[in-house]
């Protein structure tokens, strides 16, 4: 059994994203990140959030796993490499390209100059082949970057509520492996 730590990307995820869903299922055992700018993201304020959030987990499980989304990515990646804890498995699905087209421009002033730097843990990285916030190549960079395992799902968009996924057992399936592992 470990802890969760759910880290959605902007404005955080509706009731019917799978990182919702998960976290209804888990219960206790699930922590939300909590910004104060869920809409204009500031990384500082996100990375912050993330540190609240592990140091609650971690208190009802040694083990955390980081279940980011999108956003979430980058400020779990980023807190990371600063916080560098014991313990912790990473699990990152559909990261943004800060560089690409459609990288947010809510985020672009301080989720700026990002770059998959190695991770102090276990990691995997999930992507689709059509997201439309980065493309498979860009997603393959980052994996490789954070020296996460990375496995391509084909055709589901951002991997989010309107990826029709519901609560995405396959997707439970690959962080069980990791956390497994």
């Amino acid at each position: 059994m470990a802890a969760y730590v759910i880290i959605p990307g902007i404005d955080g995820s509706d009731e019917r994203h799978w990182q919702s869903l998960w976290e209804n299922q888990w219960g206790a055992s699930a922590v939300r990140i909590t910004p104060a700018s869920w809409s204009m993201p500031d990384l500082q304020d996100w990375v912050a959030a993330v540190q609240a959030a592990y140091e609650i987990a971690s208190e009802r499980d040694g083990q955390v796993a980081l279940v980011a989304h999108s956003l979430g990515c980058w400020a779990a990646a980023r807190w990371l490499d600063r916080a560098r804890p014991d313990g912790v498995t990473a699990f990152f699905v559909a990261p943004p390209d800060p560089q690409g087209p459609a990288f947010p421009r809510e985020a672009a002033s301080t989720f700026l100059d990002l770059s998959a730097r190695p991770l102090p843990c276990r990691g995997m990285m999930v992507a689709s082949n059509d997201d439309p916030y980065c493309d498979p190549t860009t997603s393959a960079s980052f994996a490789h970057g954070w020296q996460a395992q990375q496995h391509l799902v084909g055709g589901h968009g951002h991997i989010n509520a309107d990826s029709g996924l519901g609560d995405w057992p396959a997707g439970r399936e690959l962080l069980r492996t990791l956390i497994d592992r």
